[in-house]
């Protein structure tokens, strides 16, 4: 690899490498020491192809949800068995990995610039911005950046835009699928919103057993189903369905809310 090689966004491979290995050598007590993260499927990711794979996500926290990916993903390819023991994965960490983030939270200080340099494809959200509701249309160049990032490599998405469970899956990530027609692996996280504040970085709690399942690739009909039931078969694969809300006792949903006001700033 050329010392000044450039990814499609114009980023420079070696520095992102470097990024990488120190931000994730900082972050691995996170969720292997001060708590302890329990992985599942990660044999499912030395399956996949080197690039047009699109996961979707649950979302709990601004980045560690994301960093923890990062972590399992790297692991798995150099071979660990549901396991992120031994950092020294991330020598050669996989440079086309990137995921999807609101382009206000990662402008937002220094930290999020430099997690941004390391793989973000930001966009503008369309439903939200500066803490209030908004409406306006979405920007065919964020549209045009995610498939060029499906294009070189992997792309991580919360297809709910918010850390907010039970919330509606975002129309736009259907799009994106019939769109670009990528191989759509589903993820199931647990435990972030109680390890760490909303934003990920500070550590709220330890000793917190985390969780992430890796599913297998949904089956989609790129041609002939609709927007609808590629967001139901989402919905339904990161078990954030409303059917789902059934199932949980009323004094955990009561919890969960009251947890979700704490964390309004």
């Amino acid at each position: 690899m050329g010392l000044f090689k450039r990814n499609p966004f114009g980023h420079i491979l070696f520095l992102k490498k470097w990024l990488i290995r120190i931000a994730g050598t900082m972050t691995h007590r996170r969720y292997r020491g001060f708590n302890q993260l329990q992985i599942e499927g990660s044999e499912i990711l030395r399956s996949l192809p080197d690039k047009n794979v699109l996961f979707v996500s649950n979302h709990q926290t601004y980045f560690a949800d994301v960093v923890a990916m990062f972590h399992v993903f790297n692991a798995s390819l150099k071979g660990r068995g549901d396991s992120i023991k031994n950092v020294g994965y991330l020598w050669n960490p996989k440079l086309n990995l990137y995921y999807v983030a609101a382009k206000e939270t990662m402008k937002s200080g220094f930290l999020p610039k430099v997690l941004a340099y390391a793989g973000s494809v930001s966009i503008e959200r369309t439903w939200r911005a500066n803490g209030e509701d908004v409406n306006r249309q979405v920007k065919m160049s964020d549209i045009s950046n995610i498939g060029i990032a499906l294009d070189d490599g992997w792309v991580i998405t919360f297809p709910q835009g918010t850390t907010r469970p039970w919330k509606p899956i975002r129309k736009g990530t259907a799009f994106i699928i019939k769109r670009y027609k990528p191989i759509v692996v589903p993820i199931v996280i647990d435990g972030f919103r109680r390890s760490f504040d909303r934003k990920g970085l500070r550590i709220k709690k330890k000793g917190i057993l985390q969780s992430m399942e890796i599913k297998e690739p949904l089956e989609i009909d790129y041609e002939n189903e609709s927007v609808a039931e590629i967001i139901e078969k989402i919905e339904y694969a990161i078990e954030q369905h409303p059917s789902f809300l059934k199932v949980i006792p009323q004094s955990e949903l009561e919890a969960m809310e009251k947890l979700n006001e704490k964390r309004k700033y």
